[in-house]
This record gives structure tokens, sequence and C-alpha cells, in this order.
């Protein structure tokens, strides 16, 4: 078997709220490789998007351990989160966190400085179909174009792992499938492991593996043997 990209390992999340103990995750496990795509479901409140933080450094589990190659970014300090969201993380959410002032190839080539092994901005516009709208501002640009410029601008930095938060969630059904193709497009051409939150279980067919939450626990995880592609995706 190869060597996770990932290892999380009985991971709790707990939030106090006044007098109540809300506990997000439950005692989560699972491994991560690379190239995967991986697809999860869950009710709201199941901990999806908790875990998804956790795993972006963007939060720190209650206990447990996350392992990104050697080392435990549930442990590791404020400056260690910072580099591996810079180095290893790109993030996609439901809505585009585009900076307006700057034009979709500016958006990406700043994302892109903070590398040490960018991928080219003009090769990822041309990849998302938006060559041509390299210099509009995203007021200038519809959801689904902001929507593909967010995704260049994730993927810009060549992190190891893209975690999308419900990313086709403000989308038409035509632009969602064009939007899932992208992603499907990038973690085979770039061999990148993509995670994906949603609610739409059709997508779940799309990965290799499909991850299901329920009350902050994996109910269970499914290996799809043939991931369909994104145009068999249905709302």
């Amino acid at each position: 078997m190869p060597t996770p990209i990932i290892q999380a390992k009985n991971l709790t999340k707990e939030y106090i709220m006044g007098e109540v103990t809300v506990r997000a995750l439950r005692g989560v496990s699972f491994d991560l490789y690379a190239g995967e795509f991986i697809v999860v479901l869950g009710p709201s409140g199941s901990g999806k998007s908790t875990l998804l933080n956790i795993v972006g450094g963007i939060d720190k589990p209650t206990s447990g351990e996350v392992i990104f190659e050697t080392q435990d970014i549930a442990q590791a300090s404020d400056k260690e989160l910072t580099a591996y969201r810079r180095n290893a993380v790109g993030f996609v959410f439901q809505f585009y966190n585009l900076i307006p002032n700057l034009t979709a190839r500016e958006n990406i080539k700043l994302a892109s400085e903070m590398s040490k092994s960018p991928i080219c901005p003009d090769e990822l516009l041309a990849s998302v179909g938006l060559s041509a709208r390299a210099r509009n501002f995203p007021t200038q640009l519809s959801g689904g174009e902001q929507q593909r410029v967010a995704i260049a601008r994730a993927v810009s930095k060549n992190p190891s792992i893209l975690l999308c938060d419900e990313p086709t969630g403000a989308l038409d059904f035509e632009t969602g499938i064009q939007v899932l193709r992208i992603l499907k497009d990038f973690n085979q051409q770039y061999g990148k492991t993509v995670i994906i939150i949603t609610h739409n279980a059709s997508i779940g067919a799309m990965g290799n593996r499909v991850f299901y939450f329920k009350d902050g626990l994996i109910d269970k995880i499914v290996t799809n043997e043939k991931p369909v592609n994104a145009e068999s995706v249905s709302w």
C-alpha cells in the first residue's frame, strides 16, 4: 500500500456554548492518499465542515492526530500551520472570496506568489476556459466564472491537497457540472488529492471513495471501482 498523505487518528472536536458542550467530531479516523478524489456526504451539523477545517489547518481538534507526511498538524504552532496552509493546502469555498479590485489573472497570480513551486496563472486560466477573461474584475464575471477563477487560484500554489466546501452550492446545474469537471480534471492532470464536501449525494459517484458522516462520525466509507465523470451527475 502507498503511504498516506494524511493520517487522521481519533479526531474529536468539542465546542463549549454556555453550559452546553457540542461534540462536532466524536473520534474520526481515516487515511488519505495522493491523487484521490474524495467526496464527503452528510446532513448539516454532521461534522463535515469541522473535519475540513481541521485537515486544512484552519482549526485544531480537541484531541487526536492529523499527520501530514511526518508532521502532526494538530500539535503545530501558528507559524507552522501558516506554512502548512500556504504550501500544502488549497481551499475552494461555496462563495468565491475573490479580491474585488484585482483582475482574474491578478487574483490567481497573488496566490501563486505564496508558493515555492507555483503553476503558471496563464496555464490555469486556459485550463478553466477563461483566458479571454483574464483582465476582467470579479464584478464583470458570472458566478460560475468566479468559481472557476477561485479554483484556479487554489490550484496555483501547486498544493498537495485541494479542499472544497460546497463548491457547487451557489451554482445552477449546468455551471455546477462545469465546475465539477474542472475539479476532476485538476485531480487527474496534476495528481492532486481533492476532497469535496457536499449535500448532493449524486456527486458521490465521482469519488474514488465516499465518506458518509453522521453525528460526528464516519458512518461508512464506500469505494467506487469505476467513478463517473461530471456529466453523469444529476441534481
